[in-house]
């Protein structure tokens, strides 16, 4: 029994429902308080709730702001230091060792290729598709920006950045858990896609008039 709450409160905390996997590591606990690993998954589960907990009084209900947060911890952080280090002077302390960070050249360098080259490749798609030339892209383009005002318009940037956090981690779980079923009905559904789309580009898209083509303009 007690393991079967322990399971079960391991998939809640998978699923970001730290409280109940809080609440049901402590059932499992009062059935079997001489397994440890429920006592240090249940503190686990704890931090995690403590920790959005915070998060959510910060920026929801005290309407912090990322920048300022950063900003506060820096100047309480750097004046403690400085008091501390001024303050060994007069109880004949050592001062405390404060470790220098440095940034290393070729992980840096590899990002901002990889930036670069991503960035280069969202241009050339935006220059295909206003050069008028793939009818496809453009409706794509313009249907994932319409979808992007939609969702900026009703949270915020931060709150965009963490549901995509969330969904980094939790996707490829669920996608391992349901794999099949999920390919079977992403096969369905991209087949009615396409099924769909050939109807629009038969009646409607092949209609209308294209731009002129690259082997065209070489000509």
């Amino acid at each position: 029994m007690a393991k079967e709450l322990a399971e079960k409160a391991k998939e809640a905390f998978l699923d970001d429902d730290f409280d109940v996997a809080v609440d049901l590591y402590s059932k499992a606990i009062d059935l079997d308080p001489s397994c440890a690993s429920f006592f240090a998954d249940r503190a686990q589960a704890n931090i995690k709730l403590l920790n959005f907990t915070v998060a959510w009084v910060l920026f929801e209900l005290m309407e912090y702001h990322l920048l300022t947060l950063l900003c506060h911890v820096m100047i309480v952080t750097l004046a403690v230091l400085f008091l501390w280090s001024n303050a060994t002077m007069f109880i004949h302390k050592s001062p405390p060792k404060i470790p220098e960070v440095h940034i290393p050249e070729d992980p840096l360098l590899q990002l901002a290729s990889g930036l670069r080259i991503e960035i280069n490749r969202v241009f050339s798609s935006l220059h295909e598709i206003a050069s008028g030339r793939d009818l496809k892209k453009f409706l794509s383009a313009l249907f994932g920006l319409w979808t992007l005002s939609i969702l900026g318009g009703c949270c915020s940037f931060l709150t965009l950045a963490y549901i995509a956090l969330v969904l980094l981690f939790t996707v490829p779980l669920v996608y391992d858990k349901y794999e099949d079923k999920v390919d079977s009905y992403g096969e369905k559904a991209m087949a009615e896609l396409k099924k769909q789309y050939a109807v629009l580009d038969e009646k409607v898209l092949s209609k209308i008039p294209r731009g002129p083509s690259k082997d065209k303009k070489k000509d």
